[in-house]
């Protein structure tokens, strides 16, 4: 977990040794960017909630100035899904333009050059929106894996951050896509059950709009 005083928008300026040090006084957001269910026994249980809440409720009670709690998370199947929607003709997800632009996307070093990166901009957030507000796997639920565990526990996608993670990894795995999920107490109860019942994605307007035709299951909020 990091204390920072806005809502980060990418890795490496939380993992950086030259990072700017923040006082816990004067920090206004807890952000959690490694959360690991690492035990075998503990598959399938609702792990994340239980913990995360927890540590939300330790960390307010320490900390009461911190009001803010979100996650940095990865997008490890983003670039797999986007590569098989640039494939397919009739792909609902992007259009003939989109799929035109996001050609860059197969140059070498293609993040280095700021040209490539303004072209893709637009397009690769369109499509990152609709995979998470609108891609499914054959259960009904969100396709990646990280966004089923957040969305479970109660969090609201609250923001999509772009050249977020520039590692050889995250390149490869999403093309330095990284996700805000923000977790508030007053409503985390309520999104689980959303989620739970009706598969029903909260997002803020700020993802929502992104989407072209948004579906009857997001659940835009402002923000």
């Amino acid at each position: 977990m990091a204390l920072t005083r806005e809502i980060p928008d990418a890795i490496a300026p939380i993992l950086s040794d030259a990072r700017e040090a923040v006082d816990p006084e004067r920090a206004t957001t807890a952000v959690f960017y490694s959360i690991t269910n690492c035990q075998r026994g503990l598959a399938g249980v609702t792990f994340g909630h239980f913990l995360i809440k927890q540590v939300v409720e330790e960390v307010r009670r320490e900390w009461p100035r911190i009001s803010t709690f979100v996650t940095l998370s990865p997008a490890p199947n983003f670039a797999e899904w986007l590569k098989r929607e640039r494939a397919n003709e009739a792909s609902l997800a992007i259009d003939a333009d989109d799929r035109e632009a996001l050609a860059a996307l197969d140059r070498a070093n293609w993040w280095l050059d700021g040209q490539l990166v303004e072209l893709i901009g637009e397009p690769i957030m369109r499509a990152a929106a609709w995979y998470y507000v609108r891609a499914r796997n054959r259960r009904g639920l969100p396709i990646d894996a990280v966004a089923r565990f957040h969305l479970g526990n109660g969090a609201r996608l609250q923001r999509l951050n772009w050249i977020a993670d520039t590692s050889e990894r995250a390149l490869e795995q999403s093309y330095g896509l990284m996700v805000n999920y923000l977790y508030d107490l007053d409503y985390i109860e309520e999104n689980h059950e959303a989620y739970a019942q009706q598969h029903a994605i909260v997002a803020s307007t700020g993802v929502t709009r992104l989407v072209r035709s948004p579906a009857r299951e997001v659940v835009p909020v402002s923000g």
